[in-house]
């Protein structure tokens, strides 16, 4: 067993998710640690909030807007955000993301209002 793992992106199948679609690398259940996902945004995206894990994400390309307990943050590329848990978030606009979440996502964490 090695101490690292590779993986790419263009060889992840997107799945749907709130806020559009995601390509989520490392999202096994032998990893522990954390998942990187690339997040392609949807206009439909749904405001949810995560009890156990944090997320951190990374706008890659396009404008738009985060909302984070209501309030919405400006963002364009190289804008970085730390989602703690609890915290209601959705990202609206035409944006690409790298989203990564610690402890690794888990769909069971996934809460709506």
């Amino acid at each position: 067993m090695t101490n690292y793992e590779v993986m790419h992106f263009d060889e992840i199948e997107a799945v749907k998710c709130p806020c559009g679609f995601a390509r989520r690398a490392f999202a096994h259940p032998g990893n522990q640690t954390a998942t990187m996902h690339i997040v392609d945004v949807r206009a439909d995206a749904k405001a949810h909030y995560h009890k156990a894990h944090a997320e951190l994400y990374l706008v890659l390309e396009g404008a738009g807007h985060v909302e984070l307990d209501g309030q919405m943050v400006p963002v364009r590329p190289f804008s970085t955000i730390l989602i703690k848990p609890l915290c209601r978030h959705r990202a609206a606009g035409d944006l690409r993301i790298i989203n990564v979440c610690i402890p690794p996502f888990d769909p069971a964490d996934e809460w709506f209002d």
